[in-house]
């Protein structure tokens, strides 16, 4: 590979400089890439940037579950769809903190929090800075995903001390009003800005096998790699069918386009974190190595990913075990 292949797949050039131009032509090229020749330029990016024997894990807790006013398709928390998940109210400090602990006992280095809010009221966000402050105070980076940020908001969770807000564009721009009607992209676009005006990394993916085409994953790699800034975090969920959405059936994702996205992601961010995020549960050991070849090195650790499975740690273990794979220190 010549240094101009290296230059177009994404690599800094001479002056360290990461893309932040590229086309959905070229994007397009790099998905349509010999199989072979994508994991090539994709575990190069990764080799250029990370260890690729270390995976970060990172445990995700929801502290606020159901009756979410959102209409995503997808989620079994929206108050829409009668998925038999319950509207509960904030969890405690306490209680947040025990399963913090919890985590990093089980080798977790991050701890993130979900609240299924469409944006967080005042008062919460003070009970949701305290777990911030407390879960920090444990040595562990913090990652809190709680819908729709005001510029003041996220100045506020920063003085906390938050490390990472996630607030995934899920799809491409041409394909979400199929999937999210009670929230515009330009919204998601405006929360993105006040979280990166306010100094907090940026963790921001998506979701594929929600019926989309080949296109839409194009779409969301490129509004994704087009950012001013490239998410910290890229976390690519592979839908998880819930029974009560407008997703639970149809076909789903082949597994080699799964990992074609994961390499797609790592080429073009290349200094991002790539996690392999929802849908895991689902995948066999050898869809899961394919991701972690292709340049996933980030995952997400315990029992449930908010309301959905999530492999058991021990299963985890095992695996990168085989792998010869080893977590990630902060």
């Amino acid at each position: 590979m010549t240094l101009g292949t290296y230059e177009k797949a994404g690599f800094p050039d001479a002056d360290g400089a990461i893309r932040h131009d590229w086309t959905r032509a070229e994007i397009r090229d790099l998905f349509a890439l010999p199989f072979p020749e994508l994991m090539f330029q994709a575990q190069s990016a990764h080799r250029a940037n990370f260890d690729p024997a270390e995976v970060q894990v990172s445990t995700l807790l929801s502290i606020k579950t159901g009756g979410c006013p959102e209409d995503c398709a997808y989620c079994p928390q929206s108050a829409a769809y009668d998925t038999g998940v319950k509207a509960e109210k904030l969890m405690s400090l306490d209680k947040v903190l025990a399963e913090a602990q919890a985590a990093k006992d089980a080798g977790a280095s991050r701890f993130c929090m979900g609240a299924a809010w469409r944006e967080p009221k005042d008062r919460d966000l003070d009970k949701v800075c305290a777990m911030i402050e407390g879960v920090r105070a444990m040595g562990l980076e913090t990652c809190v995903t709680l819908g729709m940020l005001t510029g003041s908001q996220a100045t506020r969770l920063k003085a906390s001390g938050l490390d990472y807000y996630n607030h995934n564009l899920d799809t491409s721009p041409e394909f979400y009003g199929a999937i999210i009607t009670t929230r515009t992209w330009q919204e998601r676009l405006d929360t993105l800005e006040h979280v990166r005006d306010a100094g907090i990394h940026v963790c921001c993916g998506g979701i594929v096998g929600m019926g989309e085409g080949a296109e839409d994953r194009v779409g969301m790699i490129h509004a994704l790699a087009t950012l001013p800034v490239h998410p910290e975090s890229v976390p690519i969920n592979m839908l998880v069918q819930v029974q009560g959405t407008p997703l639970a059936s149809g076909a789903g994702i082949d597994a080699i386009e799964f990992v074609r996205t994961i390499a797609v992601a790592r080429i073009t961010m290349p200094r991002s974190m790539v996690r392999l995020s929802a849908g895991r549960e689902d995948m066999t050991d050898e869809t899961q190595a394919l991701c972690f070849l292709a340049g996933a090195n980030s995952i997400f650790y315990g029992p449930k990913l908010l309301t959905t499975a999530n492999p058991a740690a021990d299963r985890d273990r095992r695996l990168m075990d085989r792998l010869g794979l080893r977590a990630m220190q902060v």
